[in-house]
């Protein structure tokens, strides 16, 4: 099965690195939208005009940024960052995010 996977104009960079292989964990809420995602899915991951697809090989599902943390490193989620923290403050930029990984969580999927 496909999903598409859109990125904001501002967040060409991650784009770029999971195009790149540097970035090998996209993460998202797990709202409802992500629940269905399964290992050996295809991602489609849209930027501006640029797509590339990535095959699943892992989905794991997590209730806090925490012990998402304790699973991966924050280079394989976020390569540029440098501190849990940092990664926190950009997670709450997107809109509604922290409300929605309080009451859904995190899925993290390995490309």
């Amino acid at each position: 099965m496909k999903h598409t996977l859109r990125f904001r104009t501002v967040n060409k960079d991650i784009f770029l690195d999971i195009k790149k292989g540097r970035k090998t964990v996209e993460t998202r809420a797990a709202t409802e939208r992500y629940q269905n995602i399964k290992a050996g899915d295809t991602l489609v991951l849209v930027c501006g005009k640029e797509k590339i697809e990535k095959k699943i090989k892992k989905v794991k599902l997590f209730k806090t940024i925490a012990t998402l943390l304790n699973a991966y490193s924050l280079k394989r989620i976020m390569p540029n960052l440098n501190s849990a923290k940092e990664w926190r403050k950009e997670l709450y930029t997107y809109p509604d995010y922290k409300e929605k990984i309080k009451k859904f969580g995190l899925v993290a999927l390995e490309l």
